[in-house]
């Protein structure tokens, strides 16, 4: 970088709320990181790392960046989600040990964006990043591509966040009406509600976020704590230790060893939002010290929280099989059932998800229309001018996060004429992410990490093993997570359409490159000023 860095005034004068809690003056690093927050650019004005000016109020600390990180990923939460799909590949020892190697997985994939975050802290995240570290000559077409598969792939995921707050309040009611037969429009119902709730949240409630996030991060530990200490006590009979660890069904038709492979995207989808609250970065005033920690706090506590979680439900469980074919709405519901033998307690542990995961709603819809924002604001997408816009009043980019509300509206009416489409289009989040950040890593690596100035948080030799670790895990990972869900393959009902989907968005985004890209996107103002 050539230009001369600066501190910007407004953000001295301006303490978080974690600040004016603790009352501690920053440390000589983070001191020195807040210069990353604004630089001066050719024309001699005050920008962020990003290139732009500030529009949006720097308004989280440490604990509440900590607290999105960890609300948006939700493991146990999302882990509880997918319950009856992740015990195909394995059962209760195979949904734990693939969910294991999903963690090492993201350590290396978080430990990467942890390291680029600190050393670019821009909203743009990994679509920044993947515009820098391949260089001046080929930085605009690849962070053009990994943009369009990021955002992609987080629209698919706040479909699925949605539908499980939405699925949960369904199955609820229905615990105490035995006669209700669930519908799928009973819970697309629900999913519209809790979408644009939580769109008005964000949109007019900009200013109690922070504060919803430490609710957020009470409501996962606590509420967390709470529900392992239900299910693991009040079992009159617990589950053998054979079936909790040892006893591997599977019930793929594949061989043990690609069913175990392939039950992996279970736990990644569990794990793997490690590039979540870097989309934040220009709400934070010490982005190159606190998103590292906010990263690695959502992976190691998103792994200690869903484990425990997961040990406790399976010494919960007396009939497997009668998970597995549940009629409801949020199969987790009758493994409560089972734990506890009361409706009163599965109403309560439910009640206790939804809160939580209704905030990992908010953040998620937060995250997203960000992101868009940010793709409009560099020319990269369609009608960007409108797109753009920011009240800065509200703090908020209002016609971005509309457009991704009404976007996962439409998405979440897959599910009235078919659930496995739309089990496929959101499982997709996985392959979508993690190729974008293929986009950031593997360029780094070939041009030596010579193309980013190194942050607060840098890895310096190890980082070549460690990028490319997470990049060959990347490659290794999505090959057998586009494999069909069971052998022999019904094209119907067990076809995997994840590739489908993947080739869908690459040809979307080759259509846009060539009408729009190629002449009209400049690239993002960051790459301006790092390449």
């Amino acid at each position: 970088m050539t230009s001369n860095e600066v501190r910007t005034p407004s953000l001295e004068k301006q303490p978080t709320q974690d600040e004016q809690e603790t009352d501690l003056a920053p440390s000589p690093v983070q001191q020195a990181a807040d210069k990353r927050t604004s630089v001066v650019s050719k024309e001699g004005t005050v920008v962020n790392a990003s290139g732009h000016r500030d529009q949006l109020q720097r308004q989280y600390g440490l604990w509440s960046i900590c607290g999105l990180a960890l609300t948006i990923d939700n493991a146990w939460i999302a882990f509880g989600g997918s319950l009856s799909v992740s015990v195909l590949n394995g059962g209760p020892p195979g949904i734990l040990y693939e969910y294991i190697t999903a963690c090492v997985y993201y350590a290396f994939i978080g430990a990467s964006i942890a390291e680029l975050a600190s050393a670019v802290p821009s909203s743009g995240g990994v679509y920044h990043w993947a515009s820098i570290t391949p260089g001046a000559k080929w930085g605009r077409v690849i962070g053009f591509f990994c943009g369009s598969l990021n955002f992609f792939g987080w629209i698919f995921d706040l479909a699925s966040i949605v539908s499980i707050p939405a699925n949960i309040l369904v199955q609820m009611y229905a615990i105490y009406h035995p006669d209700f037969v669930i519908l799928p429009w009973h819970g697309y119902i629900a999913f519209v509600l809790i979408t644009w709730l939580c769109t008005a949240f964000v949109i007019f409630g900009n200013r109690l976020i922070p504060y919803l996030q430490h609710a957020g991060l009470f409501l996962i530990v606590v509420g967390g704590l709470v529900s392992i200490i239900v299910v693991a006590a009040m079992p009159r009979e617990h589950a053998t230790n054979a079936f909790v660890w040892k006893d591997f069904e599977n019930q793929t038709g594949w061989s043990n060893g690609v069913a175990f492979l392939t039950g992996v995207l279970n736990g990644a989808f569990t794990i793997g939002t490690p590039d979540a609250v870097t989309h934040l970065a220009e709400e934070l005033p010490r982005p190159s010290v606190d998103l590292p920690k906010a990263v690695f706090a959502q992976v190691g506590l998103g792994f200690i929280t869903a484990f425990l979680f997961a040990i406790a439900i399976f010494y919960g469980i007396n009939d497997l099989s009668a998970v597995t074919n549940s009629n409801g709405s949020f199969p987790l519901a009758e493994v409560y059932l089972q734990a506890t033998g009361s409706n009163g307690a599965t109403f309560g542990l439910l009640l206790i998800m939804f809160l939580s995961i209704i905030i990992c709603a908010i953040g998620t819809t937060l995250m997203v229309g960000r992101l868009y924002w940010v793709l409009a604001r560099d020319n990269a997408t369609p009608f960007s001018g409108f797109f753009s816009q920011v009240n800065e009043k509200l703090s908020c980019p209002v016609p971005a996060t509309i457009l991704c509300a009404t976007l996962c509206t439409a998405f979440g009416a897959i599910q009235l004429g078919s659930q496995t489409a739309f089990l496929d289009l959101v499982g997709s989040f996985i392959i979508l992410t993690t190729m974008s950040y293929f986009l950031a890593f593997f360029p780094h690596l070939l041009t030596r990490r010579q193309n980013v100035p190194p942050g607060p948080f840098w890895m310096g030799k190890f980082g070549f093993v460690v990028n490319g670790v997470a990049c060959a895990l990347i490659i290794f990972f999505n090959i057998f997570f586009c494999f069909p869900y069971a052998y022999p393959v019904e094209p119907i009902a067990l076809m995997n359409w994840t590739s489908v989907i993947l080739v869908g968005v690459i040809v979307l985004t080759v259509f846009w490159w060539f009408v729009h890209g190629l002449r009209k996107y400049p690239g993002p103002k960051v790459a301006h000023l790092y390449v």
